[in-house]
């Protein structure tokens, strides 16, 4: 399986919660801003009321009339509006505070409108509270003070600011549940197709999505992947349906005339020539029949059973060892042992001849051939390592293809089907192949799935030396 992107969920459901917390945020401080316009107009709208009011007066009969007005209002709540009229010498003639706020200067006009308009603070008793008004200097020197008090609109602000933080709280939470919720619905689809890509990774080119296909985008997709899937699987079957049946069909003549060659008196020399040549064709027909099984059998479950691979790698080795020191190679071997896989012994055991026979064909003298077998984090990872002339540069990105030699290899036994048979048992397996990076020589790495042992498992062998 594929490593997945852990973080995609998180992703994705802090991205969808961004948006709502967004967009509702914003709609709130949009409402706060015109509830404030609101509240302030409206409070504007009152002051200007009252000088209206107290401008009406003024023009009938000047301070006597604006006293009147005044004396008339003291009993407004001084927390709600102020006013205050005094005489020359600062004396209060009326109004509904005793003193003059301190600081607060009064501009010299007889214009009652609101232009200049004043924010301050009066201390009424022990509280402090702030206003919104304006004064003016009345010909004569007949200070006028008149204001709104900005404490209840404050107020409701506070309130809002109050609310909009809660209900900001809730959003983020809500959110975060909203974006998890469309988060899961996405990456779930996504993750069956994800499913889907796996098996068909391991080989497994039968497989399909169950149940029925939505009528979305990711059914259109879902559906699209299956018709890819059945034109690959058709045109695969195909391919080996014609391997086999050229396989067999020139296997059977070639048999026959092996057997007539036996009866055939006379020129032994070129008839024995003639045997061997027909006997390397057969193997190569064999060859190619063993790739096509194993490439028809990926990602089956069929006939795949525990096997130790620990064990069997060291049997395999233990015959070869002999071949290659009697080459004059230097075989070793290092392998953990109770190392299982879920796979198929014979299959197994032919993976190891190749790379083995592999080895010891293509390594000079002297030289040095090692098996190799650890447990790695997530899988078994076997390799075999020579310190032979290695693969070519030029057809390392080919090595595992069907008939694919170096040149200067042509003369040394074999058809370039060692590896391309390798590369099917691994598929097969779902084994991970690859070549190794060496300085010198020629290495390959079969990263098997692990497998836990069986309970009644002996111990595995232990590490020749």
């Amino acid at each position: 399986m594929l490593p997945r992107p852990g973080p995609a969920s998180l992703r994705l459901t802090l991205a969808v919660a961004a948006g709502i917390i967004v967009i509702s945020l914003a709609a709130m401080v949009a409402q706060y801003r015109l509830t404030e316009r609101s509240l302030t107009a409206r409070q504007i709208e009152l002051l200007q009321s009252d000088m209206d009011a107290f401008a009406a007066l003024y023009e009938q009969r000047r301070i006597p009339a604006l006293r009147q007005a005044m004396e008339f209002r003291a009993g407004t709540d001084p927390f709600e509006a102020i006013f205050l009229l005094q005489d020359k010498a600062g004396e209060k003639l009326a109004g509904n505070i005793e003193t003059w706020p301190e600081g607060l200067p009064a501009l010299a006009s007889d214009d009652f409108s609101i232009t200049g308009l004043r924010q301050f603070n009066v201390i009424l008793g022990e509280t402090l509270t702030s206003y919104q008004g304006v004064t003016r200097m009345l010909p004569g020197g007949f200070p006028l003070l008149v204001a709104r008090g900005t404490g209840e609109v404050d107020r409701t602000l506070a309130d809002l600011r109050q609310m909009i933080w809660v209900v900001a709280a809730f959003m983020v939470l809500a959110a975060l549940a909203a974006g998890w919720v469309v988060a899961r619905l996405v990456l779930r689809r996504i993750e069956r197709l994800n499913g889907l890509a796996d098996r068909v990774a391991a080989g497994d080119l039968a497989a399909r999505l169950p149940g029925p296909r939505s009528h979305d985008e990711f059914g259109a997709l879902e559906g699209h992947v299956h018709q890819m899937l059945d034109r690959i699987e058709t045109l695969n079957r195909a391919t080996h349906r014609l391997s086999d049946s050229i396989a067999h069909e020139l296997r059977t003549p070639l048999n026959r005339m092996m057997q007539k060659l036996q009866n055939l008196k006379g020129q032994d020399a070129e008839i024995a020539a003639i045997q061997s040549e027909m006997r390397g064709t057969i193997r190569i027909f064999d060859s190619l029949l063993d790739i096509s099984s194993a490439e028809a059998q990926s990602g089956s479950a069929a006939g795949v059973v525990p096997v130790d691979l620990s064990q069997c790698a060291a049997e395999v080795f233990e015959l070869y060892e002999p071949l290659g020191e009697d080459k004059g190679l230097n075989m070793s071997i290092h392998i953990d042992p109770g190392l299982w896989v879920l796979g198929d012994r014979n299959l197994i055991a032919q993976l190891l001849s190749n790379l083995l026979d592999n080895a010891i064909k293509f390594t000079p003298e002297g030289e040095s051939v090692t098996l190799s077998l650890t447990e790695g984090p997530d899988r078994h990872l076997l390799s075999v390592t020579d310190t032979g002339p290695g693969l070519p540069a030029e057809i390392r990105d080919e090595a595992f293809e069907r008939f694919v030699r170096a040149e200067r290899d042509r003369t040394t036994k074999g058809h370039g089907l060692g590896l391309a048979l390798v590369q099917a048992i691994a598929t097969r397996h779902g084994a991970r192949l690859r070549l190794l990076p060496v300085e010198k020589g020629f290495a390959v790495e079969t990263a098997w799935p692990k497998l836990a042992p069986p309970a009644a498992a002996a111990p595995g062998p232990e590490s020749p030396a």
